[in-house]
């Protein structure tokens, strides 16, 4: 990520930025952070998993594709996940608001995915997406997180109990469980490979 000006008083200065250009940018600190440009196999896997919670029956209309969530952080004001499931609660809440993003005071969606970026532990994309994301959505109290790590080869399913997440992992053929979607017939294979080896 390479740093970018300008700096920023308040969160509505910065939804209301266009430098022109299609960069994505992410808040932090006050400033722009440039985010690199997304990979197409993480682009596939937010697709195909999309295109899959609506064959399992959720309403399309609920399916958030790079939608904001405000979130409690000193580094950011809000994140941008690759995938979110909402409630019906905070589909109203989003659907209020003029630019796609969920206010820290709106109800939580029921699942938030993040495909991870490549990066070893101690740089800034591993410590972003394992420890950063995972405390700031926590902090939130979205119930449900995902974190899929095509480089490692695993799916994280992080369930909220408490204030923290419980982590459990899946690889290769492993079915992916989960407390609020207890019907999925998912494995992590599938979602890695973003559905290519689905018969």
């Amino acid at each position: 990520m390479v740093q970018a000006k300008p700096r920023f008083k308040n969160f509505e200065e910065y939804l209301t930025y266009d430098d022109g250009t299609d960069t994505r940018y992410e808040l932090v600190n006050g400033g722009l952070v440039e985010m690199g440009a997304e990979s197409p196999l993480n682009l596939d896997i937010a697709f195909f998993l999309g295109v899959f919670f609506v064959q399992m029956g959720i309403p399309m209309q609920r399916i958030g594709i790079k939608n904001l969530i405000a979130v409690d952080s000193a580094k950011v004001t809000a994140r941008e996940p690759d995938l979110t499931i909402h409630s019906e609660a905070s589909k109203r809440a989003i659907s209020q608001e003029k630019q796609a993003l969920l206010p820290i005071d709106a109800p939580t969606p029921l699942l938030v995915i993040e495909v991870v970026s490549p990066g070893e532990p101690g740089s800034d994309n591993y410590d972003r997406d394992y420890i950063d994301k995972r405390e700031e959505y926590a902090n939130r109290g979205v119930p449900e997180f995902w974190l899929i790590d095509p480089e490692r080869a695993v799916v994280l399913v992080l369930t909220l109990v408490g204030s923290t997440y419980k982590a459990a992992e899946f690889r290769g053929g492993d079915r992916i469980r989960s407390d609020h979607f207890n019907q999925l017939d998912l494995t992590a294979q599938q979602i890695l490979s973003a559905g290519e080896n689905t018969p």
